[in-house]
Order: C-alpha cells, then structure tokens, then sequence
C-alpha cells in the first residue's frame, strides 16, 4: 500500500510542476538532483571512493540554472567541461590526493546527475514542452507499470543478474506498453506517421528506462546494499525512484528536436 500511495503522490506531484513549468519545474527538479546525489556519493562511498562531494553539487545545480536561464544556448553545454576541469581541481587541493575512482565517480556524478537531467529543463523549455514532457513522463510511467505489473505476476525469466526481480517478461510487457502509448501520443501530437514514429520514441524510451535502472542496480549491488536511501515509503531512496528517468530526457530531446523534423 506504501509503494503505491508514495508513487501516487509522487506522479501528482511531477504533474503538476510540469504543468507549472518554468522555475518551479527547474527548482524541483534541482531538489531532485541534489538528493540523488548525496545517495549517490553514499553508494560510492561504501565502496571506499572519495568523491567531490560538495562542487559536484554545487556545479550540477549550476548546470541546471543556466540551462533554465538559457535553454537554447552553447552556454549550458559549455558548464559540462568548464565543471568536469574545476572538480578535477578540487580533487588536486586535498591533503590527499584524489584517486582514478574519485575523480571518475565524481565526473560521472556530474554527468549522471548533472548533464542528463538538464535535457528535463531543456525539454520543457522547447516547442511544444508541455506536450511532449508530459507524452516523455507517460512513457517512463507506462513502461515502469507495465514491466512491474505484467512481470511480478507472470515474469519467469530472470533478465539480469544484478537486478532478480527483473525479468524478460515483464520488460516485454514494458515495451508493449510504451509502443502503444507512444503510438497515441504521435497521433495526438498530429506527428507525420504519428502512430509510427510515436511508437518508435516509446520503444526508445522503454530501452533507456529500462537502461537507467538496471545501472542503479548495478551500483547498489556493488556497494552492496538494497535501497540507495529510505526517504520515500515502500520505493526506497530519491535514486531508487528517479532511476529510469536520468537517462530517457535526452532521447526524447534530440529526437523530436532532431530526428521527428526530418520526418516532415
């Protein structure tokens, strides 16, 4: 009941700052962030890593304002650099020097959690952002409830080992879900070949969803721990809840900012 109680909260909650855009949807998002990546650094910690903890934070919210301040610029992209050189830096001034693994958490933690979400804002900030952030969340929607539904019931097939409780069956169903709801939503976006390149986008995004949490997977299971936090009943950590979302913004930003035009 606690599973679905806080995932009910948490999809009103992503409606209505999608809704609101703008900062409150870049400032959320910033929230966001920063909790997955002090889960983050927790994880890498466990392992003995050293991260830059404190400039990554500050560089990733840094990322995310200027992309909301200038979403159609070179400028945010020009952060993601500009921010890998001044942690590297900071890694150079402790009293110990930082190893291959700190630096290479660090900078993923950048990446990860840093340049990837950013497409959220950019995404949102684009022609026609309200539809398709809202048509991008369905997806991820459709895809997480319908691999849980179909495989926790039916699945039999284990998919990876460093998630068991995932298996083929349910990512099949994941995908059938998102190919139909992406199939609706070119259609409704009035896309050339709606039903097709919509279906094309929701297989993309089952791949990526599906992608970006069995790589939190994979990290939990090399610190060796079940849940990246506990801040949200029967979901576990921030991380745990925001997994399948790191990855698939960027997907759905370069392909309907340039792969859906050509298709005119």
């Amino acid at each position: 009941m606690n599973r679905w109680l806080s995932g009910l909260a948490a999809a009103l909650f992503a409606l209505v700052i999608i809704w609101l855009g703008g900062w409150w949807f870049t400032l959320s998002l910033g929230v966001i962030v920063h909790l997955a990546l002090l889960e983050f650094f927790r994880l890498a910690q466990f392992k003995g890593i050293r991260p830059a903890t404190k400039t990554t934070l500050v560089v990733c919210q840094l990322l995310l304002i200027t992309t909301q301040l200038f979403p159609g610029s070179a400028l945010a992209a020009a952060i993601l650099p500009l921010a890998g050189t001044v942690i590297c830096g900071w890694l150079l001034l402790q009293p110990i020097t930082g190893s291959i693994a700190d630096i290479a958490a660090s900078i993923f933690g950048l990446f990860y959690l840093g340049f990837l979400p950013s497409h959220w804002v950019r995404l949102r900030a684009s022609s026609d952002g309200l539809a398709i952030t809202l048509l991008a969340f369905v997806l991820i929607w459709a895809a997480d409830c319908g691999s849980y539904l179909w495989g926790s019931r039916y699945g039999r097939t284990m998919l990876s080992e460093v998630s068991p409780n995932k298996t083929v069956e349910g990512a099949l169903a994941g995908l059938t879900a998102c190919l139909i709801c992406g199939a609706c939503g070119g259609v409704l976006l009035g896309w050339q070949w709606g039903w097709a390149v919509g279906a094309v986008l929701g297989a993309l995004v089952a791949l990526f969803a599906l992608v970006g949490d069995l790589t939190e997977s994979m990290m939990k299971r090399d610190a060796g721990v079940k849940d990246s936090g506990a801040l949200i009943p029967g979901h576990g950590g921030i991380l745990d809840r925001v997994d399948s979302y790191l990855f698939t913004p960027a997907v759905v930003f370069y392909f309907v900012t340039l792969i859906q035009p050509l298709l005119r």
